[in-house]
C-alpha cells in the first residue's frame, strides 16, 4: 500500500528522533569509558601509555591507549576518535547546559560537537559564558548566532587575544586589482577586504553613481553600471549631462564629497562607554555581530563622520494604523523585535523581508504590532498560497501550522518542532 505524504513525513520525523536517541546512548557509553580511563599520568609519554588532553581547561585527561581502543570499537581512526571524545568531554564537563540539552534529546550531538570544537580554546569562564547564553536554546539557534556568542566571549574574557585579533584583521585589509589577469574581453578581477564602514561608504557611492548613470540614459544592467561607476569614481570627475556647472567653467562642477554617516543601532553596556576594559564589546544591530568597542570609537571618531543619535524605540509599544501599508515606525519595530523572517528555521534578515499580516487584512486583520511580522518573499508566498498558517502567541513568538498538521514554535531563540496534530 502506497504511503501518504503525511505518513512519509511522520516516518522521517520518527526516524530522526530515533537516530538522535541512539546517538545519545552511544555518547553516554563513550563518556563512561573515558571516565573509567581518566588519568593525568604523563610519565613514559614517548614509549608507554599516558594521559592526553582532548578538551578545554578543566576537562579530564584520558588514557591515549584507551582512546585508540575506543576508536577501533567505533569504527573510527585514532585521530577521528580523539576529536569525537574531545567534543564529548567538552560538552559533558565544560558546557553543562549544553550537555543537558544533548542528554534529553533536544539538541543533536552533531550540533553540540560543532559548538564544542569552537569553545575548546576558551578559558573556563568564557566557555561558561557561552554555555549560559546558548545552552538552553542551542537546538533552536542558528550557527551564525552561536558564533556571535562565541566571538563575544573571546572579546569579554580574553581581551588580549581579542585586541591581537582585531589588529591582525586590520592589518589584513587590502584592495587588489589583478591587472596581470586580463580576459580577452578586457576585464580584470578586483578583490579586497575593507573596514566595514569603508565598505559601506564605497557601496553607497557606487550605488548612487549607478543610479545616476541610469538616469542619464544608460541601458546597461545594474551590475555593469556599478562596474562603470567604480571607474568614474577612480577618475575623480563626473561628466553626466544633467549635472550643473558654474558659469564660465569648462568642466562639470564636482559633486560635494559625501561625509560618512554612522547610523548603526549599537548596544553598549554603560561600562563600555566609560572605558571599563572588562566591558570591551558592543553589538551591531544591522548584522547582530559583536563589535570591538575600539572599532566603534574609531568609526565615530573620524572627522568626516556624521553621528546620528536616534531616540530609543519602545519595542513594547503597540502601533496601530487604519491602513493596509505598514508605517515606518511599525516596520522598524518588527525588524528590531524579530530580526529575521519568522518562518521556521529561516534566517533571512528582517530588513530584506516583507511585512506580513498574520490575519489577512482582507479578512479583518489590523495593521498593528500584534498582527505584524517579517516574512521573506518565498515564505510570504507559502503562507499566502500554500496553506501554512501561524498564530501570534506574543510579540515575537509564533506558532506555525503546516498543511500536514505539523507545528513549529518560533521565537527570538529560534525554532522548535512540536508534536504533530494530524488533520483529517
Amino acid at each position: 500500500m502506497t504511503s501518504s505524504a503525511a505518513d512519509l513525513l511522520e516516518v522521517m520525523r520518527h526516524e530522526t528522533r530515533a537516530a538522535a536517541a541512539a546517538e545519545v546512548r552511544r555518547l553516554r557509553a563513550v563518556i563512561d569509558w573515558s571516565t573509567l580511563h581518566t588519568t593525568d599520568e604523563e610519565a613514559d609519554a614517548a614509549f608507554g601509555d599516558h594521559g592526553i588532553p582532548l578538551a578545554g581547561p578543566g576537562a579530564p585527561w584520558v588514557s591515549e591507549f584507551a582512546v585508540m581502543e575506543l576508536g577501533a570499537a567505533l569504527g573510527m581512526s585514532t585521530d577521528s576518535a580523539k576529536r569525537y571524545v574531545g567534543a564529548a568531554l567538552e560538552v559533558r564537563f565544560r558546557l553543562p547546559r549544553l550537555w543537558g540539552a544533548v542528554d534529553s534529546g533536544r539538541l543533536p550531538f552533531w550540533k553540540a560537537r560543532w559548538i564544542a570544537e569552537h569553545t575548546m580554546s576558551l578559558s573556563q569562564a568564557a566557555a561558561s559564558f557561552v554555555d549560559e547564553r546558548i545552552g538552553a536554546y542551542a537546538h533552536r539557534l542558528s550557527y551564525a548566532e552561536i558564533e556571535r556568542q562565541i566571538n563575544a566571549a573571546v572579546e569579554r574574557f580574553d581581551p588580549e587575544t581579542a585586541e591581537k585579533r582585531r589588529r591582525e584583521e586590520a592589518d589584513g585589509r587590502h584592495f587588489t586589482v589583478h591587472k596581470a589577469d586580463v580576459t580577452i574581453a578586457g576585464n580584470v578581477e578586483v578583490t579586497g577586504t575593507l573596514d566595514a564602514r569603508d565598505a559601506h561608504d564605497l557601496d553607497l557611492a557606487v550605488g548612487q553613481r549607478a543610479e545616476d548613470l541610469k538616469a542619464a540614459g544608460s541601458t546597461e544592467s545594474l551590475d555593469v553600471r556599478r562596474a562603470q561607476a567604480v571607474g568614474d569614481l577612480a577618475r575623480g570627475y563626473d561628466p553626466l549631462p544633467f549635472d550643473t556647472t558654474s558659469e564660465g567653467e569648462d568642466h562639470p562642477a564636482p559633486r560635494p564629497r559625501t561625509k560618512r554617516t554612522v547610523e548603526l543601532v549599537v548596544h553598549l553596556h554603560a561600562d563600555t562607554v566609560f572605558g571599563n576594559p572588562a566591558a570591551n564589546v558592543g553589538r551591531c544591530e544591522t548584522t547582530r555581530s559583536p563589535i570591538n568597542a575600539e572599532t566603534i570609537r574609531q568609526w565615530c571618531g573620524n572627522p568626516n563622520t556624521i553621528v546620528r543619535v536616534r531616540p530609543v524605540l519602545d519595542l513594547a509599544d503597540h502601533v496601530h494604523v487604519a491602513a493596509y501599508e505598514h508605517p515606518d515606525r511599525l516596520v522598524e519595530q518588527d525588524e528590531l523585535v524579530d530580526l529575521t523572517c519568522v518562518f521556521p528555521y529561516c534566517t533571512r534578515p528582517a530588513p530584506r523581508c516583507d511585512k506580513d499580516h498574520a490575519i489577512a487584512y482582507d479578512d479583518g486583520g489590523p495593521t498593528c504590532s500584534c498582527n505584524s511580522a517579517p516574512l521573506c518573499r518565498g515564505h510570504h508566498r507559502l503562507k499566502t498560497h500554500g496553506a501554512w498558517t501561524y498564530d501570534v502567541l506574543d510579540r515575537g513568538t509564533y506558532l506555525w501550522h503546516s498543511p500536514h498538521g505539523h507545528r513549529y514554535h518560533r521565537d527570538h531563540t529560534g525554532t522548535e518542532a512540536l508534536a504533530s496534530r494530524r488533520r483529517p
